[in-house]
């Protein structure tokens, strides 16, 4: 196993690798922004480096700080969480030419599913269903009106080195589309340095359905689980339950061969997810993106298998066997994951600030993944999550149940905080009845 390990990411991700890694007796080393050097996982952490300034392009982004950080402290691992260098290939080429282990897969295969356009087309080929789009990049606003009008409006706008629901609008129309082209194109250029627009079938109701996937050492690819993550916000999402409660044994069957065959295409190694869009009228499903990388919703595919997923992907690193048989994989119960962010819970826009008050609900199947504390400080300068505040129930209602309370248990006092949508949800008949869309969260406003 490995040794010693540094944590190239900051808050809740940042302190749940470091608790694993303390229980395997791992030394959890962290890096941290001048910002965060109050925070918890830092304090945590058996060694801390700061590697710059509040600005990410200038700490967490900075990768020759990071290698220096990770050489200075003797680590042999480096594990990048989600967001930040967690998907750029070059970092995780230079890690291992550096002769460090990298947590997470191949700069191969991070580059091979990091444009969307070329992912879709390997998808493809290996037999993965994906929407009506293009093959190549629409290159100019014409070749876009050439595509949708093969495809046939609506259609989906999107950035191919986009992620994380950036970068993505929808066009009803011609005009639509020439305006709503230059704008992703001109976000691209600026976000990604690559302005590259993919033109997609747009499916005005939609389920966001994905699969956790793990790339074992000796070189099999077993599909987990799947999870329902269509409770979102500008594309972003705010809530994940596995199982989908639109998912039964046949569907299920179908997005986990097809998870499977995504993952081998690549060779993928590690832990990785395959997001597709489920259409509820026909049962089809489409390949959307692959993240090559642990999700920010991990921990619920973790409770109903009873699994702890960095360990796994820290075996895999390492070379090791699994900790469970991928012959006879179990799951039991049902598990809700809800993000605490400071933003109001009304527009969901960001609401930073000091935190005065904080405390946590606990009890039987209630699990928090806080990056925050009293006394810490929510700045402007990182995303909005504060915590992950995850239900495991015998079944949907009793999850439900059990989240209601938690949500009602939990204080935030200071910054702006969604608790209250989620107490708004959590009583939403939508969503009780589970036939909800990615629309929910804009009828609820």
């Amino acid at each position: 196993m490995i040794q010693s390990l540094l944590v190239a990411n900051r808050g809740e991700i940042a302190r749940r690798i470091i608790r694993t890694a303390k229980r395997l007796g791992i030394r959890a080393i962290a890096v941290h922004s001048e910002a965060d050097a109050g925070m918890p996982f830092v304090g945590e952490a058996d060694e801390a480096v700061c590697v710059g300034p509040a600005n990410p392009a200038q700490s967490y982004r900075n990768t020759e700080a990071i290698l220096a950080a990770a050489k200075s402290t003797g680590a042999q691992a480096i594990h990048p969480g989600y967001g930040f260098l967690s998907e750029n290939a070059d970092f995780a080429r230079t890690v291992e030419e550096n002769g460090l282990i990298w947590v997470g897969p191949s700069a191969d295969a991070i580059t091979a599913m990091g444009d969307k356009i070329n992912a879709r087309n390997l998808m493809a080929a290996a037999g993965v269903p994906v929407a009506p789009g293009t093959q190549d990049p629409a290159a100019t606003v014409e070749a876009a009106l050439e595509a949708a009008a093969t495809i046939g409006f609506p259609v989906m706008v999107k950035a191919a080195a986009g992620g994380g629901g950036m970068g993505m609008a929808v066009a009803n129309d011609e005009a639509g589309l020439r305006t709503e082209y230059e704008k992703v194109r001109g976000f691209a250029e600026r976000m990604f340095g690559d302005g590259s627009v993919l033109i997609e079938r747009y499916f005005p109701r939609v389920r966001h359905v994905e699969v956790q996937i793990l790339g074992l050492a000796d070189g099999r690819v077993v599909a987990l689980s799947e999870r329902e993550c269509s409770v979102q916000r500008r594309n972003q999402k705010l809530v994940e339950e596995a199982p989908s409660p639109a998912v039964g044994p046949e569907l299920r069957a179908r997005f986990l061969a097809a998870a499977v065959k995504a993952g081998e295409a690549v060779g993928y190694r590690n832990a990785g997810t395959v997001e597709c869009l489920l259409d509820p009228a026909t049962g089809e499903f489409f390949f959307l993106e692959m993240n090559t990388r642990l999700q920010v919703e991990h921990p619920i595919t973790e409770l109903i298998h009873g699994l702890d997923l960095v360990e796994e992907q820290l075996r895999i690193a390492a070379g090791l066997a699994p900790t469970f048989d991928p012959d006879a994989l179990t799951s039991t119960g049902h598990a809700i994951e809800l993000r605490i962010n400071a933003e109001d819970p009304k527009r969901f826009l960001p609401g930073p600030g000091k935190v005065t008050t904080w405390v946590e609900p606990s009890g039987d199947g209630v699990r928090v993944d806080s990056g925050y504390a009293a006394d810490t400080t929510v700045t402007p300068f990182y995303d909005s999550l504060m915590a992950k505040l995850i239900v495991h129930g015998t079944d949907r209602a009793d999850a439900i149940a059990k989240a209601r309370a938690a949500v009602a248990g939990f204080e935030i006092v200071g910054p702006k905080n969604n608790l209250p949508f989620f107490a708004e949800l959590l009583e939403n008949d939508e969503f009780l009845g589970g036939d909800y869309d990615t629309g929910i969260v804009s009828r609820m406003r």
